[in-house]
């Protein structure tokens, strides 16, 4: 594992997903990060259905350890302070004023340690007539304007995973990062900030560049029309995915693994432009088509013909699928008290080594012992 953070330090207090999916992304990278929680209870996320181990929690905090320390006691304050002084980063994702109740606050952060890249993750931003709502996944998606173009409106209901809690931790690490190379050069710590909000506007930027540059409003089948993406059903029940662009050569790989020569030959369809305006209709005779094979049969036939698609996998499926099995895309390790540990590894690697080493996600203050053992020899 290339461990190109080695050497940085990261103090997480997050909890649920946005500050646990930035401390994850860094710690991925190999930074050393503690996990701060409160003691009994941790993180939030660790109780889902019970216990203190649940799958949600699991997801966004391996490669870290844990201590829990209640920053209200004198003793364990202490303890927090010590840890900020040999810090890079602090991460927190508490409402705007909650990290100041907790003595975690910028200001005195940053008195204690003055090269702190300090990280705050909010729902709607530190200030302004939102800024003290609560925010939750679908709420930022919602007010960004991204759920608009998920949604079916034929049968209206929030679908997929939690998309703008971990896009927010992606850019929050992201933003980190950038403060981290910049202080390699100043010597001076950055407050980054980063809204859910600002998070996903900043994604859905494709909406909002066709907006105000042409006035065009984006609904949930503009970029699938363009693009000329489908999902069809074959004829064991499996879907199949296709994007087809714009290069020609897909539609006549695609006319061709079908047997259907005449698809290319309907004026509807001749065109991009034609298969663009019709879209519809073309559904229908995709559709039609697919039915007569089996998924298996389709993907052969696709890729004999080069055209872009992929099975349509159920979860459990990805993980068999070659290319993934090839990739190492699984990985697992042992943890002495929860046993085996599966995760998917981080995507980046470095001079082709891929990241195959992972820890499993602390059990709530796991490390205690370890990390203040750690703090008592720097102070000597």
């Amino acid at each position: 594992m290339s461990k190109v953070l080695e050497g940085i330090t990261v103090i997480e207090q997050g909890t649920f997903i946005t500050g646990p999916a930035a401390g994850m992304l860094l710690g991925d990278l190999g930074a050393n990060v503690i996990k701060v929680e409160m003691p009994g209870k941790g993180d939030p996320f660790r109780a889902f259905k019970g216990g203190l181990y649940s799958p949600h929690y699991q997801t966004y905090n391996r490669n870290k350890r844990s201590i829990a320390l209640n920053t209200k006691e004198p003793e364990d304050l202490a303890t927090f302070d010590a840890l900020i002084r040999d810090a890079d980063v602090y991460i927190q994702n508490f409402r705007p004023g909650t990290a100041e109740r907790l003595g975690a606050g910028e200001e005195r952060l940053r008195e204690l340690n003055p090269r702190l890249i300090y990280c705050a993750i909010s729902g709607f931003g530190n200030d302004g007539p939102y800024a003290g709502r609560p925010s939750y996944d679908t709420v930022a998606q919602a007010a960004s304007g991204f759920l608009k173009l998920l949604v079916n409106p034929e049968n209206p209901r929030v679908v997929g995973p939690a998309m703008a809690d971990a896009l927010s931790g992606f850019y929050a690490a992201y933003g980190i990062l950038g403060a981290l190379v910049e202080r390699g050069r100043t010597g001076i710590g950055r407050r980054v900030d980063v809204s859910m909000l600002e998070a996903m506007c900043h994604f859905n930027l494709d909406a909002f560049t066709h907006y105000l540059s042409e006035n065009e409003i984006m609904g949930p089948y503009s970029r699938p029309q363009v693009s000329q993406s489908y999902v069809v059903e074959c004829a064991d029940g499996k879907w199949v995915a296709l994007h087809m662009s714009s290069p020609e050569k897909f539609w006549q790989g695609l006319a061709d693994a079908m047997e259907y020569p005449e698809l290319l030959q309907d004026e509807r369809f001749s065109t991009r432009e034609g298969r663009i305006d019709n879209q519809e209709q073309m559904i229908e005779v995709l559709q039609q088509v697919f039915r007569r094979h089996d998924r298996a049969e389709w993907c052969r036939r696709l890729e004999a013909e080069d055209v872009p698609h992929a099975p349509m996998y159920d979860t459990d499926e990805v993980l068999q699928d070659p290319q993934v099995r090839h990739l190492q895309l699984e990985v697992s390790t042992e943890h002495p008290t929860v046993g085996t540990f599966r995760t998917l590894r981080s995507p980046v690697s470095y001079d082709g080594m891929k990241p195959l080493e992972v820890t499993a996600p602390p059990v709530l203050d796991e490390h205690r012992d370890e990390i203040l053992a750690e703090v008592k020899r720097r102070q000597r």
